[in-house]
């Protein structure tokens, strides 16, 4: 069973919490820039154990040391909770360098 969707007010005060991060239809994206190429692929290494242990995966766009993460819960058609706690992982992850 899929988690519920937001609602557009729950998604307007989720983004307050998350700077760097908007919105796109049914989506949150945000690019963030690595110290270098290495360094980019390090923090998706280390997003994507987040993700698997989550159960739930951005996409993930590499281009040399930005790196793009876009988040929504497919099976719900929208954003979801899962969505937003990620965010936040990925947001410390990055944060952790």
């Amino acid at each position: 069973m899929s988690p519920a969707p937001l609602s557009e007010e729950e998604i307007t005060k989720a983004l307050t919490d998350l700077p760097g991060w908007t919105r796109t239809g049914d989506t949150i994206a945000r690019t963030v820039e690595a110290a270098s190429f290495l360094a980019g692929i390090e923090l998706v290494r280390r997003v994507a154990v987040a993700a698997e242990a989550a159960n739930h995966h951005p996409d993930i766009d590499i281009r040399w040391r930005r790196v793009t993460f876009t988040l929504s819960t497919h099976d719900a058609k929208g954003l979801t909770a899962l969505d937003v706690a990620l965010a936040h992982e990925i947001d410390r992850l990055h944060r952790q360098g």
